[in-house]
């Protein structure tokens, strides 16, 4: 199935996509609600701190790192309930999977603001 769109087309048609990804998001996964207000509060935080710029993008991105991974967790949870409700070894390898992964950003922010704001703030 092939997707003969180009141009800006394509460009608006992607864009309503993401839009319609970051709307399923916020209305089915409260994972992703409650890391969003932390995500807006840190944002929100690294931008009124005194420190230089690519401090902010770190402590930024290392916000969004988790973000981006939540949401690629949530669509293999996604796909997976689609393919069924049954229990199979594979589905639930590859939801504790995702889950690890989410973890595991949530560890490198962590480790990336404390050791940012220890070294500015020491």
């Amino acid at each position: 199935m092939a997707n003969n769109t180009t141009g800006l087309t394509r460009i608006i048609k992607a864009a309503s996509y993401s839009w319609k990804g970051f709307h399923a998001a916020w209305a089915n996964e409260a994972a992703f609600r409650q890391e969003s207000i932390v995500a807006l509060v840190a944002v929100v935080v690294a931008c009124f701190l005194d420190v230089d710029a690519i401090t902010r993008v770190l402590l930024i991105g290392s916000v969004l790192l988790v973000m981006i991974v939540e949401i690629l967790n949530s669509a293999i949870e996604a796909v997976v309930d689609r393919i069924g409700s049954d229990f199979h070894e594979l589905s639930g390898r590859a939801k504790d999977m995702g889950s690890a992964a989410v973890l595991l950003a949530m560890i490198i922010a962590a480790i990336t603001w404390v050791t940012l704001l220890w070294s500015h703030f020491r």
